[in-house]
């Protein structure tokens, strides 16, 4: 085994998460056994009883399959909510919206709000714009029928993480260039945005060691775009960062960790979009690996998962 040369840079409150999330070389030959893995975190009963939740399939992309969407309200609130369209991470090539149940719960009932998490098609079985175009097909959906789901469709924002979160940027970029809808804010975790991360000629030395290596990250980008990464003409709507411009975004939220392989793209996209006349709030913790966040005990998860959902409560709140 090599020497780690980040590990002395892991908050040490993270460790015993470290330990418990092996680092594993994605292969297309162990995706059917990361996508049957149970959730991570049960649910809580006290959760389920405050909180709704309906299933159903909506018509996807044109020629394209039904897209499954879960839909989480708070019990007892019949007013029309603001609403959070969800994007579950996995590298774009795993995960789903049921490995959020856990999250979602308590977050649609605290936040008075409502939560939907969009099953979009996963690489390299369905390849770029397959995903993006399957969580437009879902906001589509949203807005033709927010009385039907009591929702307003005058306050719908988009989030994820990691694979979500580039997701989530992506969806800004194409519902900002379509100008069918509007969304409210982006909500980034840890987003997975710059494919050329990839053939970066000089890596940062302290990212990537551990959860999201550089192989995995070579592995989730050649699965979605089908060729291999960094190179021209990859599409800002697979990866934002590509994007040359980035004004007229809604308002960004953008949350990573120091020794997180996306740390400098995350950066350097917060950078941009300032530039474009964009608000953002930008939150980098110290001795964070990627997923660093979903440990139940340690300082700097606790600290960032408060500082999100006070973002999300500022983002949904009405205006005056």
């Amino acid at each position: 085994m090599s020497p780690s040369f980040s590990r002395h840079l892991v908050d040490p409150q993270l460790l015993p998460l470290l330990e418990a999330l092996p680092t594993i070389a994605l292969t297309e030959a162990i995706l059917p056994a990361m996508r049957s893995r149970a959730p991570w975190f049960p649910v809580n009963p006290a959760d389920a009883e405050r909180t709704d939740l309906l299933v159903r399939k909506i018509p996807g992309p044109e020629s394209a399959p039904e897209v499954e969407i879960w839909i989480y309200r708070p019990r007892g609130l019949e007013s029309a909510l603001p609403c959070i369209l969800h994007i579950h991470g996995g590298g774009y090539v795993a995960g789903d919206a049921s490995g959020n149940e856990a999250m979602h719960r308590p977050m649609a009932a605290d936040l008075g709000c409502c939560i939907v998490s969009v099953n979009y098609r996963l690489a390299p079985e369905t390849r770029f714009p397959g995903g993006v175009e399957d969580c437009y097909a879902a906001l589509a959906w949203l807005v033709a029928h927010a009385a039907e789901v009591g929702i307003d469709p005058g306050r719908i924002g988009v989030m994820g993480e990691s694979a979500g979160g580039g997701l989530a940027a992506a969806l800004a970029l194409l519902v900002r260039d379509r100008g069918e809808y509007v969304l409210t804010f982006q909500h980034l975790i840890y987003p997975m945005i710059d494919d050329r991360t990839c053939v970066d000629p000089r890596p940062h030395p302290y990212v990537g060691e551990f959860v999201w290596t550089p192989h995995n990250n070579h592995f989730g980008w050649s699965s979605l775009l089908g060729t291999e990464p960094g190179g021209e003409g990859v599409s800002p709507y697979a990866a934002a960062a590509r994007a040359e411009d980035l004004t007229g975004l809604p308002p960004a939220f953008i949350s990573t960790g120091s020794l997180d392989l996306f740390l400098e793209e995350n950066l350097e996209y917060a950078r941009r979009l300032l530039r474009s006349g964009v608000a953002v709030e930008l939150h980098v913790y110290p001795g964070g690996f990627h997923a660093f966040n979903v440990s139940p005990t340690a300082g700097i998860a606790l600290m960032s998962r408060r500082d999100s959902q006070a973002a999300l409560a500022r983002a949904i709140a009405p205006v005056d």
